[in-house]
Parts: C-alpha cells; structure tokens; sequence
C-alpha cells in the first residue's frame, strides 16, 4: 500500500480498494481522516463479556460472549439442518442460528461450549428470543490462532461502529495498518489543532499519542487519557468557529432600536391586565439592552411550554415599532401563523388598527401573509409590508418570496426555529436596509451544553417560570394492549371533562386516507418499536370515525390536519377555540402555538411513535387554563422496552430541561455545524455534549479568549488548517448565515 501524507488522502492508499469501497458505501469513511476518527464505540477486557440483557433490535452489533451450548437440529421434516448455538455472558443469552448442511458441519467443529468470541450479526426476534441469523465471529481463547488474539492479547479490545458487510475485527486490522503507515513517517501530515500552550496547560497527550492510545491501547488509562484529549479536540474547534462567529457578528452595523417615551410599549404595558412575570421582565431586559446596540442582535430565546415566550416577543417587536422599524414573525405552519396572528391582534386590541378609524393615536397593523391567500388578502398585506403600515408581518415562508419587501425591517423573529433551514432565515434577514437584529424562540428546552454548541453563536435567555394561573398537568402511561380496560377508562375521561364543559385534543400519528401506503401521511417522528414488525401507525380520519360511533359517540368531534385546505384548518380552529367543538382528533399540526384554555385533555395515540421533547410540546397544548390539564399516552409498546421507558419518563415529569437531556441522551447529536440538526453523520465523534459539560465550559472560555487575542489565528496557524478543513463551503455558509 501506499505511504499516507495528509488526513484526505483516500483510504485506498491504505486499506486497498476493495476494502475502501466498503466502507465509503457502508460507513461514510472516505479518507484517512475519516477512518483515523473513527473511534471504538467501546472496549472489552480479555475476560469480560458484553451485556446480552438489552440488545437493540435490528441494529448490527458485534458482541463478546461465550458459547453455552450448540446443537444441530433437523427441520423441514428432516430435509434441512440448522445449527442452534447459545451465547451467554453468565445471565443474559443469545442465539446465533446457521442453515445449511455445509455450514452446519464447518460451524459446528469450532463454536463449541465454553469458547468465547467476537460474534456480529444483526439483532432479530423468532419465538420471543433475540437471534443472530448467520453471524460473523472470531475466536478469542487460547484455542484459536486468531490475529485478534496476538494483537490484543492482554489489552481491552476495541469494539468499532461495524456493518454487515465489514466486522469490528475487520476494522481494527484496516486501523493498525493505518497508524503503523502514519508511524512510518513520524506523522508528518497529521496537523494538531490544540495550541502547545493550551496542550500543556491543560496536561494534555499529543494527538499522534491520542490517537494511537483511542485505537491501541494497552490499558483503561491509555482509554481514558486519549479520550480526554480527543474531546478537547472537537470542544476547541467547535468553539473557536463559534466565537470568531460571534466576533464578526459584533462588528455588522445595525441600526439601533430604543422604545419612544410613552409610545406603543408603554400603552400596551398599561394595558396588560395582568403583571409580567420576573422572568419576563428580566428577558425583555436582555432584549432591549441588545436592541439599543449598534450591531445586531442574535439571541436565542427558550423556555417551557406556556411560559409566555410570545409575549417577550411582542414587547420587543412594538419596541422596534416606537423607533419607527418593523418586525417580521417567521412561523413554521399555518396553523401556527394565524394563531400568532389572532392572538397578537387580540392582545393589541385597539392598537393594532393604526389609522383605521376607532384605532387607538399611537397604533401600528399586524399583517398576515401565508402561501395559501387569496390575491386581494395577499396584496393588501404585501402593500401594508411594503409601504410601512404594519408594523408587525406575520407569516410563513411566504415572507422569504421575492416580492415580499419592508420599508424599514428591523427585528426577524424566528418561531420553533428548528423547523426552519438556515437558507430561509437569511433570506429573510436580507429584506433588512441593514442586518435587522434576530431573535430565535424555541418552546423545546435545551440544555446549557447545547445550547453552547449547537447555538453558540447566539446569546441565549431563558424562561424558566410559567405564569400565574397556568395549571398542572397529570400525565399517565395507557398500555393499551397488556390493560384494554386502561384505555376505555381513558375514553370515560374525555367524556367527564366534556360534560364539566371542557374541551379535548385526540392526537394521532398519520392522516390516513385510502391512497395511503403503509406509514403515509405521517406527521411524527417513528422510532423504532421493541418488538415484531408493527402495524402502520394510527390516522385521525380512522380513529375520529371510530371515536364517532364508539367511545366518544354524541359528541361534536372534528378532524385538524396538514392536507386541509387553509382556510378550513383556520375555520376549525376557530369553532375549536370558540367551544363549538368537544373533541379535536388531529396530527402534530396543535403542537405549537396554539392556544385554547378550555381543553384540558389530550389522548395521545400511538404515543412511542413521537419523540420525548414531541411528546412534551403536545402536552403542553392542556393545562393552559384555570382547570388542571390531563395527558393519556397510549401505546402497546412491550413492557420493559426502551419505547415503555421513555413515555415513562415523560409521564414522571413536566420539566422540559429534563425531558430534553433524556432526550438527547438517546439519539445522536447530531452534526453541529451542518443544516442536519440531529441525527446522522456527526462532526462530534468523541465529545458528547451532555456528559462532557465540564470540558465545553472550559474549552468555551479558552476559545473566547483566543479569538478575542488573535481573531485571525495567526498565532496558531495549525488550528486555522484545521478549522479550514472543518468548515468546508456548506458549513462555512452555515454559521455565516446562522
């Protein structure tokens, strides 16, 4: 093979074509670096056995396990042959499983009792057990004269991210071939990041002694040294784009934007019939401080459901509205845009009809435009954005249109942000004469670390207080299937808080109409249940027919849902907020923004098909009265399954901080300085931003620093590389636009 130089030159200098193939087709590795950075997902001691207990069903695992027992068996009335062989790890077992007389009788002379190995296979279920059908495997005991076996003789192994068509041991061998090529040449290529101050400083390996230790280790100190280093890899990096990000922000011009003695805010303040929370007033603080400045604002504002996050909003869109600029509301959906609208109308009252006759002296108009108008309601709206009118431009993407301008655009604010692509903010931001200042609302919680990570452009507030009268929220496990009685005591619910005069929400999973494939029209994140194959998920059109000649039979029940037209969604909407309507059978279309205090229950169907921080948005829809809210999660996920175990956590808590670390905790970060917000290929290898907080804070802080020392780097030319090759063009535009 070829000698390597650099982290990009292609894996085939190294590991040979076919190899390489494999693994860019399988698991994303194309270079040197990626392969280099390809760290173990764990390590087994020689002795020690991999946990058979709570195995992931259809994911490719590589387990370390010793042979129980094997036994070929006869089937298809003797015309077949299968080999049954029982992995334990002293509690827990697995069943590998082999067909074929040719395969029966090569299996059967090395898988014997009490022989351990490396055995990779893909998790499936038969007969209630879990299995492994055909399986890789490699023999780890005195008997084999296996590679593995001299290789690592007396050292934890590296258990790798595998696939079917490449096993961890596979790995390991492409890896050592890898460092012994880099070693060979004294790592020249290899370029390290971490200044050798901050290195010493913090007592930290070099990266050729960190990587060398993440992949061969001779002990867990080795583990533990070299993953402390890796992990300030990727915090300073991350960190050092970050800040120089917020740098360069600092330095745009804006147009500074200050509240007039007794104008618009003031009014509505004194209007408001209740007093702002501490919370409140203290986020509006932060608000208006970074509005009086000459640079924009970029600030992340986050706080529990029904914490009041639309009414800072508002505060600081009328406060833009006194300095004679405007503000444009970015909602994810039409349904959240007219509430937005309809409740921000509402509240302003009279000092929403500017020059309208009976509208108040000191007035402004707030438009709606959505895709979805009819042309005269359109260019009305487009014309009040156009000449100065309306202060306050609600919509949807339809803001971003070309055609869409502002006389003087001031603030952008940004609902559910994450529901939104960078591309659109920015090309809303760009209606701006000068960069408007950018608030971002988020109802899901996130925890500090994130929000150092993945927002660590922004500054971030926080509403951590709901405000009087809001009221609490029960929220119960229904296990449909093991209790059906369960779940007609749910219906019996519904039907007690209709007859005390209250409203309910029934929430479904998919649509469901008959040009529907299995899962179409779905509207909810589907995790992966714990059991055999599931029957696709339950849809509003069927489950509000059935409720409708069923349980809930005599009550007004009406469907909400994506494919309705929007005049209709608004329509039912509106009878649903008037008390028109008993029982509300919709999609995730009511997770956000919508306000009704009358509902104060909501049966969740299907619940493990949603996510926990979903889960949480929905529940957040009841209990926004006087009346205590109710949230039933029905599911005939098993028992003891992950799926049971987080809707479990989310019935033992209304803490969204929590639910949102329970959340991250299972599932990946995510790349956290690409456009895919979770999920997929991470630029976080190593680091993991819930556990390793101590390590953010600290890297944080060092990175601040530097950049406020040296914003060009020029003392640290190996980082600028290294952040050159982090940042390729899509990233790059990423956190300028960000």
């Amino acid at each position: 093979m070829g000698t390597v130089t650099a982290p990009h030159d292609p894996l085939a200098t190294v590991v040979g074509g076919t190899t390489a193939k494999v693994m860019a087709a399988h698991l994303d590795l194309r270079t040197v670096g990626d392969l280099l950075h390809h760290y173990p997902r764990r390590y087994a001691e020689r002795g020690e056995l991999t946990s058979l207990g709570a195995l992931p069903l259809d994911e490719h695992v590589t387990v370390v396990a010793e042979i129980a027992d094997a036994r070929t068996r006869p089937f298809n009335n003797g015309r077949g042959l299968r080999l049954e062989v029982t992995l334990t790890d002293g509690r827990g077992r697995l069943r590998l499983v082999f067909f074929g007389r040719r395969a029966v009788h090569h299996h059967e002379r090395v898988l014997l009792p009490g022989r351990r190995g490396m055995f990779a296979g893909k998790v499936s279920r038969f007969q209630r057990e879990l299995q492994l059908s055909h399986p890789a495997y490699e023999l780890l005991d005195e008997e084999s004269d296996s590679a593995a076996v001299e290789e690592f003789a007396g050292r934890p192994l590296p258990i790798y991210p595998a696939c079917k068509q490449l096993e961890s041991w596979r790995i390991a061998k492409a890896v050592a071939l890898l460092l012994d090529s880099l070693a060979a040449t004294d790592w020249r290529g290899i370029v390290d990041p971490l200044p050798e101050s901050l290195r010493e400083r913090r007592a930290l390996l070099s990266l050729p002694e960190a990587l060398e230790k993440a992949h061969r280790p001779h002990d867990r100190a080795d583990i533990a040294a070299a993953r402390a280093r890796l992990k300030w890899d990727e915090a300073f990096v991350l960190q050092v784009a970050l800040a120089r990000r917020r740098r360069a922000g600092a330095q745009l011009p804006a147009r500074a934007r200050e509240p007039a003695v007794d104008g618009l805010l003031t009014t509505f303040d004194q209007r408001l019939p209740f007093a702002l929370t501490e919370g409140q007033r203290r986020v509006s603080d932060e608000i208006f401080a970074d509005l009086a400045a000459e640079h924009p604002m970029h600030r992340l504002l986050q706080g529990e459901v029904g914490s009041g996050k639309t009414l800072v909003a508002l505060r600081a869109m009328l406060a833009v509205a006194d300095s004679g600029g405007q503000s444009a509301l970015l909602a994810p959906t039409e349904v959240l845009a007219q509430q937005h609208h309809r409740s921000i109308t509402e509240m302003l009252g009279e000092l929403a009809e500017g020059g309208l006759l009976g509208g108040a002296e000191r007035a402004t108009r707030v438009a709606l435009l959505t895709g979805s108008m009819g042309a005269r309601a359109r260019r009305a709206a487009l014309l009040e954005a156009a000449g100065g009118q309306a202060g306050i431009v609600i919509g949807t993407h339809a803001l971003i249109e070309d055609q869409v301008s502002f006389a003087d655009l001031g603030l952008v604010v940004v609902d559910e942000q994450h529901r939104f692509g960078v591309q659109q903010r920015d090309a809303l931001r760009a209606k701006g004469e000068r960069p408007p200042h950018l608030l971002v609302m988020t109802a899901t919680p996130i925890p500090r670390t994130v929000a150092m990570t993945v927002f660590g452009d922004l500054e971030t507030s926080v509403l951590d207080q709901l405000p009087p009268g809001r009221s609490p929220i029960a929220s119960h496990l229904v296990p449909a299937r093991d209790k059906p009685h369960f779940l007609s005591r749910a219906w019996d619910r519904v039907r007690e808080e209709v007859a005390s005069g209250h409203q309910a929400y029934v929430v479904c999973p998919r649509i469901g109409d008959d040009t529907e494939g299995r899962g179409g029209g779905s509207e909810a994140d589907e995790p992966p249940a714990d059991g055999e194959e599931r029957r696709p998920p339950l849809a509003v059109l069927d489950i509000a027919e059935e409720l409708a000649d069923g349980p809930l039979s005599g009550l007004r029940i009406e469907v909400l849902h994506g494919r309705l037209a929007p005049e209709e969604k608004d329509e039912v909407m509106r009878r649903f907020a008037a008390g028109g309507v008993d029982a509300l059978v919709a999609t995730t279309v009511i997770e956000v923004g919508v306000n009704v205090p009358n509902a104060t229950v909501m049966v969740i169907m299907d619940a493990d098909r949603f996510g926990v921080s979903q889960l949480h948005q929905l529940r957040g829809r009841v209990g926004r009265g006087s009346a205590p809210g109710l949230c039933l999660l029905v599911t005939e996920a098993a028992e003891g399954g992950s799926a049971r175990q987080r809707l479990a956590a989310v019935a033992a808590t209304t803490d969204g901080f929590e639910l949102s670390r329970i959340d991250l905790e299972q599932r990946r970060e995510g790349d956290v300085l690409g456009q895919a917000q979770s999920g997929g290929r991470s630029s976080l290898r190593m680091l993991a931003v819930i556990a390793d907080e101590e390590t953010i804070v600290e890297a944080r802080a060092e990175a601040t620093a530097l950049v406020a020392e040296d914003p060009e780097l020029a003392s640290a030319p190996e980082l600028r590389v290294t952040l050159d090759a982090l940042l390729d063009a899509e990233r790059e535009e990423f956190l300028e636009k960000g």
